[in-house]
């Protein structure tokens, strides 16, 4: 399952986005929000495809692909040389996918920021001075050990992908806040999402209908969490693949270029090995056909062996 981290200074609105993504109600049956431990949760990612090829399939049930979120608590300066519980949170954050970063930009005074100021900017390189310097730290240990030739990698701290997410008040969101070329500069490109946590814990605790009716009001079209959950995979350059089928509508995770012998262990494990070919057909397709046999009649099955390369969307029938 794909891992993501989510680091920050203290009092920047981690807490908040975590307790939004535990109460998240995810409309699709059979995939209830799961928490495996009080900072450590589960969440399905959005796919409107899942319940579209579900209903034409007639499917007792659908699957989506999830994400598991750390909450890592607040780092602080000097984390690296263990100030707070630095190794600890460090350790941590060597373990994930991908890094979410929290940066507070909204303004209250009732939360007091650690360093009494707001500035995204030095927010940022706070956190990627600690990462470094714990890198740093890894790399004079290692250098220190006579013989590294078998060791592995090192699972560097500044080599994980980062997603930035900028916590702004419901007034900036509002007024459709954007990070400005100064913040721009300082994420060096990284997908980033604006979101204010607040508001993403108010609508996490009401039913769907009245999302809408929220997200219209601030002019939304989706929430922040599952525009983030989106950013997530697009930073690990993952896709989804599906198999639709009476029993159940599922998603799946692949890497983009992934042959399809490859992809399909997601769905089991020895069908890379066992792989003959495999019936493929875009999901838009597919529901224009109405149905496999449909699409089969019609010729718009590719039958596709072992060299094919899986695509996003892709739905797919395995023959092993």
């Amino acid at each position: 399952m794909l891992s993501i981290g989510i680091v920050g200074l203290p009092n920047v609105g981690k807490s908040t986005l975590f307790q939004a993504l535990t109460k998240k109600q995810v409309g699709i049956s059979n995939y209830p929000f799961t928490t495996i431990d009080p900072n450590i949760g589960v969440v399905a990612v959005p796919d409107e495809r899942l319940e579209l090829l579900a209903k034409m399939s007639k499917s007792k049930k659908i699957v989506p692909t999830a994400v598991e979120f750390i909450d890592i608590a607040g780092l602080v300066k000097g984390a690296a040389q263990g100030e707070g519980l630095g190794n600890k949170f460090l350790a941590n954050i060597r373990e994930v996918d991908a890094i979410v970063h929290i940066i507070r930009v909204f303004e209250n005074e009732n939360i007091v920021h650690i360093h009494k100021r707001i500035d995204p900017v030095e927010d940022i390189e706070i956190i990627e001075t600690e990462l470094a310097l714990a890198d740093l730290e890894s790399k004079e240990k290692r250098a220190a050990r006579k013989d590294t030739k078998d060791l592995p990698p090192l699972q560097l701290l500044m080599d994980k992908k980062v997603i930035y997410v900028f916590n702004v008040s419901e007034t900036q969101l509002r007024s459709h806040w954007q990070p400005d070329e100064r913040l721009l500069a300082a994420i060096k490109g990284a997908d980033y999402v604006v979101l204010s946590n607040t508001f993403e814990l108010a609508l996490s605790e009401v039913p769907p209908e009245e999302q809408a009716i929220l997200l219209e009001e601030v002019g939304l079209k989706e929430s922040g969490l599952d525009e983030l959950i989106r950013k997530c995979y697009h930073t690990l350059d993952l896709i989804t693949f599906l198999t639709t089928g009476e029993d159940e509508t599922r998603a799946w995770t692949a890497k983009r270029d992934t042959p399809i012998p490859v992809a399909a262990r997601a769905i089991h494990t020895d069908f890379e090995k066992l792989f003959i070919r495999a019936e493929v057909i875009n999901w838009q397709e597919l529901l224009s056909c109405g149905g496999w046999s449909a699409a089969r009649t019609a010729g718009k099955l590719k039958l596709v062996g072992r060299d094919y390369i899986v695509q996003d969307g892709d739905v797919v029938e395995i023959k092993i």
